[in-house]
């Protein structure tokens, strides 16, 4: 992998919103490159299964947020269904 790509997970690849959120906030890019592929699936997921678009713009800005914190899986998530 490149020196600047940031990493997808197991199954859902990493898509262009997420990674212009973490490209810009650092810590929350620190945490997401130190925990898994399977954690970082889960975020993805989590962010994907949004119906709306407003909704999925909140759970970005809430998951960076959390990952700044060091916070490793989304919180109140029963897990990705397609792993």
């Amino acid at each position: 992998m490149p020196k600047n790509e940031i990493p997808g997970g197991v199954v859902h690849n990493l898509p262009d919103d997420l990674k212009k959120a973490l490209d810009t906030t650092p810590e929350a890019l620190a945490t997401w490159m130190d925990i898994t592929p399977l954690a970082r699936n889960e975020w993805i997921c989590w962010i994907e299964s949004a119906k709306k678009e407003e909704t999925r713009n909140r759970r970005i800005t809430w998951g960076c947020e959390n990952l700044s914190q060091g916070k490793r899986r989304p919180c109140c998530w029963p897990g990705c269904p397609h792993r």
